[in-house]
């Protein structure tokens, strides 16, 4: 067994640009960082003979970035004919209206504020471009407007930042909501168990070929977390600062203030349930 396939969700390996999947092409930003891992992945999705495909995430506003993406459809045989966001944050979606201006595409959100075009987002859409089908899974919790993106013919799912392919997500609290967070993972999850889907296109990190394995992953880490916190509030540790520098002692501290905000969720879950 090698190292990749032993880690949660079985990762591919290097994240690269190119294609992944039968319908599913990576378009790599140049936005690494610790919270964005190699760069935001930009998925370029059509059907195998279509002229049409559909662009999800373009990712920071980056101009180079931008017409990469379109330049690399083009190459493809491909015109972009639609663009779909999986949530607000600006690595995945402040180039959205520059990209707009270059493709001549909509812009479809879940959220209003960042829809260029009549028709937003909703739960149990199915969005059909040359063929191609995506539905609509709303995922909140790591943002209030989080949407996934279910492939079936692929049976894939594009999570953005629900899941990554590598390490576990922010849950940005407090737009994000750990009770979401939580019934969103499991929504994944039944997919994996009654939709077959078998692997992860991420916002960020490598493809997963485990969805299941990943998700379940996911759903105990965040049990485990949540019993940590428990723990630290009950041994005195009041505030999210001091809860941070008591759990995740362990982790790197530039991340601790993204750590801080997923506390600060874990914190208002246990308030809300009367367990702190």
């Amino acid at each position: 067994m090698s190292y990749a396939s032993a880690l949660p969700g079985q990762p591919r390996g290097a994240v690269v640009s190119g294609p992944v999947t039968a319908r599913a092409v990576n378009v790599l930003a140049p936005n690494p960082s610790a919270m964005t891992l190699d760069g935001t992945n930009t998925w370029i999705v059509s059907e195998p003979d279509s002229e049409l495909a559909v662009v999800i995430d373009p990712g920071p506003l980056d101009d180079l970035h931008l017409r990469n993406v379109v330049a690399t459809a083009e190459k493809a045989g491909k015109r972009i004919a639609l663009t779909l966001l999986t949530h607000g944050h600006p690595d995945h979606a402040e180039g959205a209206g520059r990209f707009a201006e270059l493709t001549g595409t909509k812009v479809r959100a879940l959220d209003p504020a960042l829809r260029l075009g009549d028709e937003g987002l909703a739960a149990g859409d199915a969005i059909r471009v040359g063929g191609l089908e995506l539905r609509v899974v709303p995922t909140p919790g790591h943002t209030a407007d989080s949407l996934s993106f279910h492939l079936p013919a692929d049976r894939a799912v594009l999570t953005g930042d629900t899941v990554l392919g590598r390490g576990t997500t922010v849950v940005a609290h407090p737009d994000g909501r750990l009770g979401d967070y939580l019934d969103s993972l499991r929504r994944l999850r039944s997919l994996t168990v009654d939709d077959g889907v078998h692997t992860v296109l991420p916002g960020h990190g490598p493809v997963l070929e485990d969805a299941q394995g990943v998700v379940e992953y996911y759903l105990a880490h965040r049990a485990t977390r949540l019993a940590q916190v428990e723990t630290a509030v009950e041994n005195g540790h009041g505030t999210p600062a001091e809860v941070v520098a008591h759990v995740y002692a362990d982790v790197d501290r530039s991340l601790w203030p993204a750590a801080e905000l997923s506390v600060r969720a874990q914190m208002e879950y246990l308030r809300e349930h009367g367990l702190i």
